[in-house]
């Protein structure tokens, strides 16, 4: 393919994007979290690379998985998500899949990042030099909270996607042309199941208050299933609902079940 017929993202398409940033939590669901708004954000790309329906659909449909980040660095994923599918859209041999692998990749470590500089210091940040201001009367306090907040914020929206664009199109032609696809994707896959799997053990706190008594010893259950193997209640909740997922039962199902039977299984002291 020659550079005149090869199918290229432009600067309008990106600064669509831009803005349509933005919206990413403008229709947040507990099922795919900010699929919507990541779905909305590509849509201008998707339709400056595909012309056929089939082909917009496809694309659509991608980028329709679940995905949750911090707001403010998902301009940076949907920079090299762009370049993904403008490359996917110029090269027969593309795969697909590596698209949302590396989304998947991205989207947990970035959150970390993000929500620490963003929640954890440029809010609390600017909130004190704000408050301080606001507690003598001066106008200026929640001003300065908004500008000192949103600088480094639009700063991170604009350069993200500006660079994540240019070097995933600089990185995945090199990849196409040394055949290291097959290496990033099992790379990221492994750091999304690290990912995960830190996740479910931090997050997920799952014990039992069963307690017997046996020749007068009291026998602690919790204790003999953490001297076997530590947070092994929720990670075999995990497995559980993993493996109900993967015979498609609906993840509205699954999490209305969940509330029920926690809530039985705790009146009756098992939980």
């Amino acid at each position: 393919m020659t550079s005149s017929e090869r199918k290229k993202v432009t600067k309008k398409d990106l600064r669509q994007v831009f803005w349509r940033s933005f919206a990413l939590q403008g229709a947040f669901n507990y099922e795919r979290m900010q699929n919507l708004g990541f779905g909305y954000a590509m849509l201008p790309i998707i339709k400056r690379l595909y012309q056929k329906k089939a082909d917009q659909t496809a694309a659509m449909e991608r980028h329709l998985e679940i995905f949750n980040t911090t707001p403010q660095v998902s301009p940076l994923i949907m920079g090299i998500s762009a370049a993904m599918e403008e490359e996917n859209a110029n090269s027969e041999g593309f795969d697909v899949n590596s698209i949302n692998a590396v989304k998947a990749s991205l989207m947990g470590p970035l959150a970390g990042i993000g929500d620490s500089l963003f929640w954890g210091t440029f809010r609390i940040i600017a909130a004190g030099i704000g408050v301080s201001l606001a507690l003598n009367g001066n106008i200026l306090g929640p001003i300065l909270f908004l500008i000192l907040f949103n600088i480094p914020h639009l700063l991170l929206r604009i350069l993200g996607l500006k660079y994540g664009y240019e070097v995933g199109v600089n990185s995945l032609e090199r990849i196409q042309r040394e055949g290291l696809m097959d290496t990033v994707m099992n790379v990221v896959t492994i750091v999304g199941l690290l990912v995960v799997g830190a996740l479910v053990g931090s997050l997920l706190n799952i014990n039992t208050p069963l307690v017997f008594e046996v020749s007068g010893a009291e026998v602690v259950i919790q204790d003999i299933i953490d001297s076997i193997l530590p947070n092994m209640l929720p990670l075999a909740f995990v497995f559980i609902l993993f493996k109900l997922i993967r015979k498609n039962v609906s993840v509205t199902k699954l999490t209305l079940s969940t509330l029920v039977v926690g809530i039985v299984l705790s009146i009756i002291g098992i939980l």
